[in-house]
């Protein structure tokens, strides 16, 4: 009976070169980084063990570097496919994880990280605070959304940080994949006052499918997957001093919590929508307070 041990599959060892794997790993020469050679080492020996136990085919490894390829062609400066494949077989939601707990053994709890997402764009405009991010929206919900950034220590307000803020408009469609929205639309960057104020107009996000016109949207087809995320805003928020929080906010009434399609959410992360009223601006709030760990600070 065949077995498996933590880097082989004895009865595939048997019929195949038992030192091929060993052999190339060694053929990293000797200037090579220690974190280099530990990750491509590691790395060459699950994916040779992982190819002698399914007896990959040469078709089947070419469909593999085709979608490789066609993720590489449809990448650009505002679309990220290949990190989006990444996504729908949650390796970027378990890389979170991993640096997230990493960071929470040495560190006094921040907020709560989730996946950067492939429509995260560099140069969104500096906003006031109390403006929108809205434009050209007429179906969605307005939401006040505000809050301070505090201290995860202290708990003391944290002046001069930086939010960055984006989702997607309630036709499941971020800026930069529909021609019929303004440039930067629902995307803004605003910084906190001395009292660690932010606050600003966005929407209250809808769930989306993720594009389908892909090889994420392929492979989502081909594993007989839904490709909807539930509703969620991003954030980024970072200051000089402390480590930054790459993070997503969802909707607890969103019926896709319980599967969404990238494996992001966590239940720190679900925020409740409350009625706002004696706001001509908004018809809803959300006040969500952002947790940063001094840089370097330990327990």
């Amino acid at each position: 009976m065949a077995t498996t041990n933590g880097s082989a599959n004895v009865a595939a060892d048997s019929r195949f070169d038992p030192t091929f794997t060993q052999h190339v790993i060694e053929a990293m020469g000797p200037k090579t980084a220690p974190r280099m050679r530990q990750v491509m080492g590691s790395l060459i020996r699950h994916i040779h063990d992982f190819a002698r136990e399914n007896e990959l085919t040469i078709d089947e490894w070419m469909a593999g570097v085709e979608m490789i390829n066609w993720a590489g062609k449809m990448s650009d400066n505002k679309r990220n496919e290949g990190q989006l494949m990444c996504d729908v077989i949650g390796l970027e939601s378990l890389v979170d994880e991993i640096t997230f707990k990493r960071a929470a053994e040495t560190t006094d709890a921040a907020t709560a990280s989730a996946i950067l997402g492939p429509f995260f764009r560099h140069d969104a405009p500096i906003l006031e605070n109390e403006s929108t991010i809205v434009h050209g929206v007429d179906d969605g919900e307005i939401t006040y959304m505000h809050g301070k950034v505090l201290d995860s220590v202290t708990k003391k307000p944290v002046a001069g940080a930086w939010i960055d803020v984006w989702q997607a408009s309630t036709n499941g469609l971020y800026e930069q994949q529909d021609n019929d929205q303004v440039e930067h639309n629902l995307r803004g960057k605003f910084k906190t006052d001395d009292n660690g104020h932010y606050g600003f107009y966005c929407l209250r996000p809808t769930p989306y499918p993720v594009p389908f016109d892909g090889p994420a949207g392929k492979l989502l087809q081909l594993l007989n997957r839904h490709p909807f995320r539930p509703a969620h805003i991003h954030l980024i928020v970072q200051r000089e001093g402390y480590k930054p929080v790459t993070t997503q906010i969802f909707d607890r009434r969103d019926p896709y919590l319980e599967n969404d399609s990238v494996f992001a959410v966590k239940d720190s992360l679900i925020v409740d929508f409350t009625p706002l009223k004696g706001n001509p601006k908004a018809t809803l709030e959300l006040e969500y307070p952002v947790l940063l760990a001094p840089q370097g600070e330990s327990h």
